[in-house]
């Protein structure tokens, strides 16, 4: 594709064709996305390459990058190999969509980032819970002043339950080696991008990360934290891999009402007047404000991975706004890694967080690691793993 006449299409590459890998592909072989065709595949496994007959297969990422059949690049490998690879693509010139998390921790974040020189490129992150109404209707009424100043957030995902069969699937999960964490890295890092794309980044955070709690493995699966702001609003963060049934529950409170969302109950309890100013009327007694029940109908999910890589396409052909620009991934990482490093340090921790600090406590755990990791091919469903 010539970068100085207006593309036709967008010749897109899967790095890593793996359960999510695969999914993606899934998706624009069944034209779901206009304007992007699979141009090419890769994977270090050969047997993966087999799943996709009569299209260019390569054994590394570096081959294809370099093979001049692509023009964009979907990173769906694991975690660490994000930066890596994202780097060397960006630096051939080509545009780049990578899986969640950017990178495993803030130094590989930042790296990845600055080697995004070029306007002409796009460049955006897998965070396709953020085409979800319901969570796009929150961040409107947020960002809009409709709920008033924000007193206090509690989120409890702990619909996130993963099973033995799961963690021993491939020999890189749950390990610090290989993924980099657990579930905070790895299923709950949607919430937590939505955490911050809604409420902002926090200044203070303390967490309990449990380190194997429900399962055999050497990474965080259960994890309750506390993040501070500097207006004095607080937020809780529950999430767990290890709970059945599991629950996701987000309270939002502030001077002009609550909101809760669980599944798909949205509800906005509407305050007469702000809790601030009925708090200090002296002829209220003892009666809390007068509140209308606001119901707030919304139906469906968004259209989730379709939807990024859609809009990813049309970034390139049509100068489209992008809804998850990777510069903003390094915001969920930081909180990510806020959360572990105050967990193994028994400390409140601030952000900014030091990305040495954090290097350094995981390449400690790393080498600290004694887990012969058991791995057992897995053939069964993925619907839980995709609809999550």
């Amino acid at each position: 594709m010539s970068r100085s006449s207006a593309p036709q299409q967008v010749r897109l590459g899967i790095a890593g064709v793996g359960a999510i890998g695969k999914h993606h592909a899934r998706t624009i072989l069944s034209g779901a996305v206009p304007g992007c065709v699979l141009a090419a595949v890769c994977d270090i496994d050969p047997s993966k390459l087999e799943a996709f007959p009569g299209i260019p297969a390569f054994g590394s990422s570096d081959e294809m990058i370099q093979s001049g059949l692509i023009d964009a690049i979907l990173i769906s490998t694991p975690h660490y190999s994000h930066t890596t690879i994202g780097i060397s693509a960006l630096g051939a010139g080509l545009h780049v969509l990578v899986e969640k998390p950017v990178s495993v921790h803030k130094a590989d974040a930042k790296k990845l980032i600055a080697a995004h020189k070029s306007k002409r490129q796009v460049f955006a992150v897998m965070f396709n819970q953020r085409t979800d109404p319901r969570f796009l209707k929150i961040r409107s009424m947020v960002q809009s002043g409709e709920l008033g100043t924000i007193r206090r957030i509690q989120w409890t995902v702990t619909d996130w339950f993963r099973s033995r069969a799961y963690y021993e699937s491939s020999d890189w999960r749950a390990t610090w080696a290989g993924e980099g964490g657990g579930v905070l890295l790895n299923q709950c890092a949607h919430n937590i991008d939505l955490f911050q794309w809604i409420f902002g980044m926090p200044r203070r955070v303390r967490a309990v990360c449990q380190i194997g709690l429900h399962h055999e493995i050497e990474v965080e699966d259960d994890v309750t934290a506390i993040f501070e702001y500097d207006n004095k609003t607080t937020a809780v963060l529950v999430t767990s891999s290890g709970e059945a049934p599991g629950l996701n529950r987000l309270e939002i409170s502030g001077e002009r009402g609550l909101l809760t969302l669980e599944k798909d109950q949205f509800t906005f309890l509407r305050n007469e007047v702000e809790t601030s100013a009925h708090s200090r009327s002296t002829n209220e007694g003892y009666l809390t404000p007068n509140v209308w029940k606001v119901e707030i109908p919304i139906t469906g999910r968004g259209e989730q991975h379709a939807g990024i890589l859609r809009n990813f396409t049309n970034a390139i052909l049509k100068g489209e706004a992008l809804i998850a620009p990777a510069r903003e991934g390094i915001h969920s990482v930081e909180l990510i890694n806020a959360m572990l490093l105050s967990s193994f340090r028994d400390k409140t921790v601030k952000i900014p967080v030091s990305p040495t600090e954090y290097q350094t406590l995981l390449q400690k755990l790393i080498s600290q690691s004694s887990a012969e990791k058991r791995v057992v091919p897995y053939s069964g469903s993925t619907a839980n793993y995709l609809n999550s």
